[in-house]
């Protein structure tokens, strides 16, 4: 999962960076409100955490920003504020969820996995389903009913983006982007080789899922069953 941390206090963006690193989560950082929306609207994020307080332009006219460009992701507001006016406000611009500084990162974390939860249709232990199959992103296999197969670590996450994207279209940059990261030097042919791979691994499990190619878009998935 890819956070966006968007927070001028750059000792404590780079610490809760580290903390968050070190629980599997990719951090991108932003020090200043003009940066932290030039890099939420890449759309790359799964996650934006996001400082009320910012140089150059606030948290809250950010996030109302985010929200009219049509931006769905989950926003958590992050402040030294804690009066009940001032959490009304930011959930009201549009965030999801509201935490005051100083904060523990324990309780950081259980607010980032409750976000995160949102976001897909979850089951026990982090199942993501679509259609008739199960992703299993722990032990990386792919199931349909008694049928399993083992998925590379790039495959499971490009299902994972997938599933969560299901309703949109994914780019090719995105998904290099969300899988190799901003400075990789991954291309096109990158993706098309693990999408193709994907592809057969819903093969071999006799999945009614595809991943459809929207020529000069990317890729979105079908499922042949809710054509019936």
């Amino acid at each position: 999962m890819r956070i966006l941390l968007v927070e001028d206090e750059k000792y404590m963006a780079e610490a809760v960076a580290q903390v968050l690193k070190k629980h599997n989560y990719c951090v991108d950082l932003a020090f200043n409100g003009e940066d932290g929306l030039d890099s939420a609207l890449s759309g790359i994020h799964d996650i934006i955490v996001l400082d009320l307080m910012l140089p150059k332009r606030d948290g809250i006219s950010v996030l109302k920003e985010l929200r009219r460009s049509g931006m769905e992701t989950p926003v958590l507001l992050l402040t030294a504020r804690g009066e009940t006016a001032d959490k009304v406000h930011g959930l009201d611009s549009g965030a999801d969820d509201y935490l005051a500084k100083p904060f523990h990162t324990d309780e950081l974390l259980a607010r980032l996995r409750a976000l995160g939860r949102r976001q897909a249709p979850l089951q026990p232990d982090g199942i993501l389903q679509y259609g008739d199959v199960e992703l299993h992103p722990l032990d990386q296999t792919l199931r349909r009913g008694s049928k399993e197969t083992s998925l590379s670590p790039k495959e499971s996450q490009l299902l994972e983006l997938l599933i969560k994207r299901r309703s949109m279209i994914t780019s090719k940059e995105l998904i290099i982007q969300k899988l190799w990261g901003y400075d990789s030097d991954a291309e096109d042919n990158h993706v098309e080789i693990h999408v193709s791979l994907l592809r057969k691994k819903l093969l071999q499990v006799e999945s009614r899922v595809s991943i459809r190619t929207i020529r000069g878009a990317g890729y979105i998935l079908h499922s042949a069953a809710k054509e019936e």
